[in-house]
């Protein structure tokens, strides 16, 4: 039976850890140097890590190989189940033109630019955030303001900003399901209990909220500078605040995977509500875009581009001829009203009871495993709960929303194959990042990693967040992150005498503000309002953003680990 030795090479824990650190090295320098297409990173990264696990960690090759496909495995079911059945919902939506409906019904809230953005930019792209996650809020919100006025750079700045607060839940909280299952891998048997879904989710719950709180500010103040503050600071906090509310609240007492989805529809119907009896005093519109055009391009007419793996985005700009009814703006809401329902009810007690139990769900020690953990723990269950699976409930939404929107069963089926294929170089990387997680985890590189950056001692809660941050960074998906890096925070935390969980929360919170310099974001960005190859002024935009947000969130774990520990669930 195999066991790792974090002290493989050489019998010293420095020259481990600069071994183990080969495989995110490599995929750092193919993704964010050289510019490598994802996929052909991974699968690089992972043949690295492969070389490393073998030649330098004595791993037996045949578990080299059985745990890259039990990572693989996990990557696809449930991660990418989710992802895949979320998008073909918003497919669908594309293809019957309701999401045309959705997008013009936003417009007649306001005519007010800088509140436009902050329902469409946050509210909007938090929802889209919750159902897909992986770069599509980005492509499709941009592409909204463009259709509402905005010029392309500040509508592409405006939507890689707003896309942060909501990351951690994202595509029904991958991310959170990816860091649970990376870090119970990690530790013994007893131990499991506080990486599960919703402890983990609770943590972050009370991390990323704060975020929450500044993010719609921040919007007005692109749009506005200091006169966008001091005119629509109350709708942006009333948003803000609202998000950050359900988001805390659901999160810990509710439902990880609908944490995202009830705090933009919350915090979207609060400023809807305020709009009845609050207006600014001066309007924002296109003319006051024209003093400050910063070599900004004329607004698009319309765009159609690649979004998330290839996720379509089209919108129109034109009018309809007839207004839209009540009738089909009620049917352009109905799929995410849906998949609130249908998740609603598998969160009753009994119903996700029920769920959990065979024929349902089978847990089993993935096939042809003999190995166990640096501490002696047996490896991980791999749960197959195939019913409750937040994927299969998607499809489940699906199935429902297909009448309603009018969509037929064989014109479904030819959009869901559609999503495959547009999503085959998304699939491909999220297989192939968990594959490399699952080797490093498994072979003791992480923990030589981990135990290496245990030095720093008490500091390393300054660095956790970091450490997401640079993986979002890379990697452009909290998800990658926590598979890469979630294992490593538990390892440092436990060495330095941190709280492990804590910390494994601090990775993916601090991932959320990587997103928007991440080259994979800049670059969907970028295509969708029209401006592939600027993605340079894009990053000089956001940066400063970015890392201002990121210290106010080491500043937060740091003080949650001695002086705010009264916050935490």
């Amino acid at each position: 039976m195999y066991r790792p030795d974090v002290e493989a090479i050489g019998g010293s824990l420095t020259a481990s850890a600069l071994v183990a650190a080969l495989p995110l090295l490599a995929l750092f320098v193919l993704l964010g140097w050289l510019r490598i297409t994802a996929w052909i990173a991974g699968l690089v990264a992972l043949g690295v890590a492969l070389i490393v696990a073998v030649a330098g960690f004595a791993m037996p090759v045949d578990q080299a190989l059985v745990v890259t496909s039990w990572g693989a495995a996990f990557g696809f079911f449930p991660i990418l189940w989710i992802v895949i059945n979320a998008i073909w919902v918003y497919n669908m939506t594309v293809e019957t033109g309701h999401f045309d409906v959705l997008r013009r019904s936003f417009a007649t809230i306001s005519d007010d630019m800088r509140i436009q953005a902050i329902i469409i930019a946050f509210c909007f792209g938090a929802l889209l955030e919750a159902l897909a996650g992986f770069g599509t809020p980005v492509a499709i919100t941009s592409v909204m303001l463009i259709a509402l006025g905005f010029r392309p750079l500040k509508a592409a700045v405006l939507a890689l900003v707003a896309n942060t607060a909501p990351v951690a839940f994202g595509a029904l909280a991958t991310p959170i399901v990816t860091l649970s299952e990376v870090t119970r891998s990690a530790v013994p048997q007893g131990q499991r209990e506080q990486f599960s879904q919703e402890n983990l989710g609770a943590l972050v719950g009370h991390q990323t909220p704060v975020l929450a709180l500044f993010v719609p500010l921040v919007l007005v103040f692109i749009i506005d500078g200091r006169r966008g503050l001091r005119q629509t600071w109350l709708p942006a906090l009333v948003c803000g605040a609202t998000f950050a509310v359900a988001q805390w609240l659901t999160a810990t007492y509710y439902s990880v995977q609908l944490t995202d989805i009830v705090a933009s529809l919350l915090a979207a119907l609060a400023v809807v509500g305020l709009l009845r009896v609050w207006r600014p005093a001066e309007g924002y519109t296109d003319a006051d875009q024209d003093a400050d055009r910063d070599g900004d391009p004329s607004p698009l007419g319309s765009s159609s581009a690649p979004g998330a793996g290839g996720v379509r985005t089209e919108t129109r700009t034109d009018a309809p001829a007839v207004p839209d009814t009540g009738a089909e703006v009620a049917k352009a809401y109905s799929p995410y009203l849906v998949i609130i329902a249908i998740f609603s009810i598998a969160q009753i007690p009994a119903i996700k009871a029920a769920l959990e139990k065979k024929p349902w769900a089978y847990e089993f020690t993935w096939p042809g495993l003999d190995l166990v953990s640096a501490s002696g723990a047996p490896p991980a269950p791999y749960l197959f709960n195939w019913l409750a699976a937040a994927g299969t409930l998607t499809i489940v939404a699906g199935l429902i929303t297909m009448p309603i929107i009018g969509i037929s069963p064989a014109r479904a089926l030819k959009t869901y194959a559609a999503t495959y294929k547009q999503l085959l170089p998304a699939i491909v990387t999220v297989m192939a990042v968990l594959a490399l997680a699952y080797v490093m985890n498994n072979s003791g590189q992480t923990g030589a990693l981990g135990n290496w950056l245990a030095a720093a001692g008490s500091a390393f809660a300054i660095l956790s967040p970091v450490l997401g941050w640079l993986g979002v960074a890379v990697t452009g998906s909290d998800t990658s992150s926590n598979s890469l890096f979630g294992a490593l925070q538990v390892t440092a935390a436990e060495q330095a005498g941190l709280d492990p969980a804590l910390m494994a929360a601090s990775n993916s919170s601090g991932g959320v503000l990587g997103k928007m310099i991440s080259p994979q974001n800049l670059a969907i960005a970028a295509a969708a309002v029209g401006m592939a190859g600027r993605e340079g002024d894009l990053f000089r935009k956001v940066v400063g953003w970015s890392i201002g947000l990121l210290v106010i969130m080491c500043a937060l774990v740091y003080l949650q680990t001695n002086v705010l520990e009264w916050m935490l669930p």
